[in-house]
């Protein structure tokens, strides 16, 4: 998790709104806290989405989507604002009603069970996916060579484009190291890759 902060700090910074040392600490401090904290129950395997009502499941999806579209943190935005005692408009309710641990508990692999990952959720550096074999070997289910699926890291994100279409390349990289271009990663191969937890 303090990982993925690092990474928040460097995208505040790109998109010119860094934060303080201060507010840096605090967050650091928290994540702490919150690992720290045996009576949280991290490994709860439910979905915090489905705490939401149905109207505040809207209003907060129509909020992620906005912010991956303008390419901000959506989380990084929610918990700047609740540093800086800033009110986070419609989605206010996330802060006074469910807390920091909700949103803590909120990861991109729960986003799929209310949309496809990408109509939401943009692949960002630092994020975890799975990825299947079928990426690279011929697999099928009923033969000797079946999908398994490997965790790795994003590492990078490019836009490409050949004559005619425009498509998005993303590059992982393994828990042992190796690196690895998933070319077209939201059209053809869309469906060799998920959300890791």
């Amino acid at each position: 998790m303090q990982s993925a902060l690092q990474a928040a700090f460097r995208q505040c910074d790109t998109a010119s709104c860094p934060l303080t040392q201060q507010q840096k600490q605090i967050l650091l401090q928290l994540v702490e806290q919150i690992q720290e904290n045996s009576s949280l129950q991290l490994s709860d395997t439910s979905n915090p989405l489905d705490e939401l009502t149905s109207e505040e499941l809207q209003i907060f999806l129509e909020f992620v989507k906005t912010q991956e579209t303008q390419s901000n943190s959506w989380k990084v935005q929610l918990l700047n604002d609740w540093l800086n005692n800033k009110d986070s408009g419609n989605v206010q309710f996330v802060r006074d009603r469910y807390g920091v641990e909700w949103l803590y508990r909120l990861q991109p692999i729960h986003f799929q069970e209310y949309s496809t990952a990408d109509d939401i959720l943009k692949l960002k550096v630092g994020d975890r996916i799975e990825v299947c074999n079928a990426l690279w070997e011929w697999v099928q289910e009923d033969s000797p060579c079946q999908p398994q699926w490997f965790p790795c890291s994003v590492i990078d994100v490019r836009q490409s484009s050949d004559d005619d279409n425009s498509f998005i390349n993303c590059f992982i990289r393994f828990n042992d190291g190796t690196e690895y271009e998933i070319q077209g990663v939201y059209e053809w191969n869309r469906y060799y890759w998920r959300w890791g937890e």
